[in-house]
């Protein structure tokens, strides 16, 4: 996978979180899932693209540690909606599937990053 790619993966990956987003019941636990996972969701795209300007290998693979908790996290909020919602939505499933996607792959970039 190119970097560039991976910066797409990650910018698209927070654009359809936002839009799954609208769609949630206003619900007050729904309204603070909201919050956490359009924070998490879009933070992991951001410092996956900061990495790219690291000053440093320790710098990058900083960046890539924190995008890779930020991607932990978005997976935990997306399973918190899916065991509240308790029916199939392929939208949810599609968002699961990346999230556990990009956490493996910024797992293996952080794993393989020798400094």
């Amino acid at each position: 996978m190119k970097k560039n790619d991976l910066l797409e993966r990650t910018f698209w990956f927070g654009i359809n979180c936002l839009k799954f987003l609208r769609k949630l019941p206003t619900d007050p636990e729904y309204k603070l899932i909201r919050y956490q996972l359009g924070k998490s969701s879009t933070s992991l795209g951001a410092n996956c693209e900061e990495s790219q300007a690291g000053s440093s290998k320790a710098d990058f693979k900083n960046k890539v540690k924190i995008s890779l908790r930020e991607t932990r996290e978005s997976n935990y909020w997306l399973r918190v909606i899916k065991a509240l919602d308790e029916k199939e939505d392929i939208e949810l499933t599609k968002l699961l599937v990346e999230s556990i996607e990009l956490k493996n792959i910024f797992g293996a970039i952080v794993n393989n990053t020798k400094l």
